[in-house]
């Protein structure tokens, strides 16, 4: 089963168990979020929304918060020695898709408990 999803205005096709990058969304690592706005629902009987598929949501877990690669914007004019540099990081949650579901359902796991960082041995 596939959903068609709508967040930070752009619409992304997701499964269970996808990592998927979006814009930034309210939660820290190991929070469930949902998405409420499922445009499509596909599957052996697909549900088309209009606009948006009634009773039907996408629950994700946020696996961390970050920032993407600074993208500089540079101005430049040939005279009288004018130039602007800029630089922006955008933010970004990185979430992993748990479960779609419809009719009105609500998330039925919650979040997996984080795994441990791998132990190093100290030196001693």
């Amino acid at each position: 089963m596939f959903a068609v999803i709508k967040t930070g205005g752009k619409q992304y096709r997701v499964v269970a168990d996808d990592l998927l990058q979006v814009d930034k969304v309210a939660g820290e690592p190991g929070d469930v979020v949902t998405f409420g706005e499922v445009l499509v629902v596909g599957g052996d009987t697909p549900l088309l929304g209009v606009p948006t598929v009634a009773g039907a949501s996408v629950a994700a877990e946020v696996v961390r918060q970050a920032r993407g690669p600074k993208v500089i914007a540079f101005k430049k004019r040939r005279r009288k020695n004018s130039r602007r540099k800029r630089g922006h990081r955008q933010d970004f949650t990185l979430v992993r898709i748990t479960e779609i579901l419809t009719e009105g359902r609500t998330p039925s796991r919650t979040a997996k408990p984080a795994e441990p960082a791998p132990e190093t041995p100290a030196a001693e």
